[in-house]
C-alpha cells in the first residue's frame, strides 16, 4: 500500500472518529441541557409529533404536507451532524476516486455545496421560494389532469361515461403523461422557452461557477431534457470539449431527470391526493435542480479542470419542428416511442426480478435461509431475494447520509434498484412502500424521493455512449472509459441532495 492511499485511510478512520465523538457531545449536552422534570414531558411531545410524521390514508390530518409537520420541530442537532458527516463521506469517496486530486479547485466545490444548501433552505423555509416551486409542481400537476383528459377520451366507456375500473392500470394511467409530456417539452422547445430559461441557469452556473459556457448549458438542460436531448443543444462543441467538460455533461445526464418521467413520479408518489401531488411535485423539482451543482460538484472533483475554458454561453438554434403543429407531432412521436420503451423494460426488469427471486427463494428454502430472514427483519423481507440483499449491501450507505437506522435497509434496496435496474422501477418500489405504510420515519421517503432522482445506472452507460458517441464519435473511447465513474458521480450527486435536505428536515 502506497504512503497516498494509506493516509487518505487514516484520514477517513479519523474522519469518521470524530465525526461520532462529535455527535455523541452534542447529543449529550443537548439532552443534560433539558431539566429532568420536563423530561418525561418532552417525550411524550416527541412521540405525537414523530407520530404525525407518519403516512396514514386513513386519517387527511396526516396525509398533509409532511414537511410543515417537520418543519415545526425545527432544525435538530443531531440531524445537522449527521448531515455534516454524510456530505463529508461522500465527498471523501469522490475525492478517493478523483483522476487527479492535487488540481481539485475547493472553492467550485465549496460554491456549487452552497448552492444546493441555499436551494434546499429556499424551498424548505423560504415562503416566497417554497410558494414559486409550489406553483411550479401545482404546475405539474396539472398536467396530469390534462393529460387525463385525452386518457378518458380514449378508454371510457360510452355506457358509463367513465374508464372502467378493470382498465384502470400502468399503460392506461401512467403512460400516457410521458406521451403528452414530450409533445408539451417539444412545443416549449419550438417557442424559445426552454433555451431562455436554460440559457439563465447556465449563465449563472457560468459566472458563478467558472464552467464553461457549452458543459452548463447541458447540465441547465438536463434539468428540463433527456441524458441524450440536452447534449443535442451542445452537438458542434462536443469534439473539441476536453476531459472534464466530458465528465460533467455525462454526469449532469446522470445526476438528474427528464421532464416527461417528472409527470410520471409525481403521479406514482401523490397518487389521487391533490395535496401530495403538489408535495412530491415541488421535491421532485427541487430533487432535479439541485442536482445539476450538485453534478458539477462531483464531477470536478472526478475529474478535475486543469485546461483553459470558454465561458461564453451560446445556445444554437435547434428547430424543433417547421411549425407549432409539426414541433407537437414531433414531440408525440418522440413520447410515444419513450412510452413503448418504458413499458417494455419494465416488463422485462421485472420479469428478471421475479426469476431471480424464484432462484434465489428456492436456495433459501433448501438452506433454511427464509425463516431467518424473516426473523432477523421483523417481517420487512420474508425469504432470500434481489430486495433483501440489496438493501443489506446499501445499508451502510443509508445510515452514513442520515436515514433513520429502522429504514435503512428499505432505502438501501431503492438505491440498489436504482443503479442496477432504472430509477423508474426504484420509484415503483418506492411509491408502494409509501402505500404499506412500512417507512418508521416519513423523512426517508421524502429523502429517498431525491435519492432515487437520476438517470445513474447501468443502462444509462451505454445510452450515453451510443446517444453521445453519435454526437462526437471521437469521443466514443474517452465515453466508454468515463461511464463507470459517470455513473459513480451520478449516484453521490443524488446521494448528496438526500443527504442536505434530510439534514435540514429534521
Amino acid at each position: 500500500m502506497n504512503k497516498k492511499k494509506r493516509n487518505l485511510i487514516i484520514l477517513f478512520f479519523l474522519a469518521g472518529f470524530f465525526s461520532l465523538a462529535l455527535t455523541g457531545f452534542v447529543d449529550k449536552q443537548f439532552n443534560d441541557s433539558i431539566p429532568d422534570s420536563t423530561v418525561n414531558t418532552e417525550e411524550v411531545i416527541n412521540k405525537e409529533f414523530e407520530e404525525s410524521l407518519q403516512f396514514d390514508s386513513t386519517n387527511d390530518e396526516k396525509r398533509g404536507n409532511i414537511l410543515d409537520l417537520e418543519r415545526k420541530g425545527g432544525f435538530k442537532p443531531m440531524s445537522i451532524i449527521r448531515g455534516i458527516f454524510g456530505i463529508f463521506i461522500l465527498i471523501l469517496i469522490s475525492f478517493i476516486f478523483s483522476s487527479n486530486r492535487k488540481k481539485i479547485n475547493w472553492g467550485v466545490v465549496g460554491k456549487g455545496l452552497g448552492l444546493q444548501l441555499l436551494l434546499a433552505l429556499g424551498v424548505l423555509y423560504v415562503p416566497f421560494i417554497e410558494a414559486a416551486f409550489d406553483f411550479i409542481g401545482t404546475g405539474f400537476v396539472l398536467i396530469l389532469d390534462f393529460t387525463k383528459a385525452g386518457t378518458d377520451f380514449l378508454f371510457k366507456s360510452f355506457v358509463t361515461n367513465q374508464i372502467e375500473m378493470a382498465n384502470i392500470n400502468f399503460v392506461i394511467q401512467i403512460l400516457p403523461t410521458i406521451i403528452f409530456f414530450s409533445a408539451l417539452t417539444s412545443l416549449l422547445f419550438y417557442l424559445n422557452i426552454i433555451q431562455y430559461i436554460v440559457f439563465g441557469l447556465a449563465w449563472v452556473m457560468t459566472k458563478f461557477m467558472k464552467l464553461s459556457g457549452a458543459e452548463s448549458l447541458s447540465v441547465a438542460g438536463n434539468i428540463f431534457l433527456g441524458q441524450t436531448e440536452s447534449p443535442l443543444m451542445i452537438k458542434a462543441y462536443l469534439p473539441k470539449m476536453n476531459n472534464s467538460e466530458i465528465m460533467l455533461v455525462m454526469m449532469g445526464g446522470m445526476a438528474t431527470l427528464a421532464g416527461g418521467v417528472l409527470a410520471v413520479y409525481i403521479s406514482f408518489l401523490g397518487g389521487d391526493d391533490p395535496v401530495q401531488r403538489i408535495l412530491f411535485a415541488k421535491h421532485l423539482l427541487t430533487a432535479s435542480v439541485m442536482a445539476a451543482p450538485g453534478a458539477v460538484v462531483i464531477s470536478k472533483i472526478l475529474v478535475p479542470q486543469t485546461e483553459d475554458i470558454d465561458s461564453d454561453v451560446i445556445i444554437p438554434r435547434e428547430e424543433a419542428g417547421k411549425n407549432i403543429l409539426d414541433a407537437i407531432s414531433n414531440g408525440t412521436t418522440q413520447g410515444l416511442k419513450l412510452a413503448v420503451n418504458v413499458a417494455a423494460m419494465l416488463l422485462v426488469f421485472i420479469a428478471f426480478i421475479a426469476m431471480f427471486n424464484y432462484i434465489s427463494k428456492s436456495i433459501g428454502d433448501l438452506l433454511n435461509l427464509n425463516a431467518w430472514i424473516t426473523d432477523i427483519t421483523d417481517g420487512k423481507f420474508n425469504n432470500l431475494s434481489l430486495q433483501f440483499m440489496l438493501g443489506y449491501i446499501f445499508a451502510p450507505i443509508m445510515w452514513l447520509i442520515g436515514v433513520n437506522i429502522n429504514d435503512i435497509t428499505l432505502v438501501g434496496q431503492l438505491l440498489g434498484e436504482k443503479i442496477i435496474m432504472t430509477e423508474f422501477i426504484g420509484y415503483v418500489s418506492l411509491a408502494e412502500m409509501k402505500e404499506a405504510h412500512v417507512f418508521t420515519d416519513s423523512k426517508s421517503v421524502i429523502m429517498a424521493t431525491y435519492m432515487l432522482c437520476g438517470f445513474a445506472n447501468f443502462a444509462s452507460i451505454g445510452i450515453q455512449i451510443g446517444g453521445i458517441g453519435s454526437l462526437a464519435p471521437t469521443k466514443r473511447v474517452l465515453l466508454a472509459k468515463y461511464g463507470l465513474r459517470a455513473l459513480l458521480g451520478g449516484t453521490i450527486a443524488s446521494l448528496l441532495s438526500a443527504t442536505i435536505v434530510g439534514a435540514l428536515i429534521g
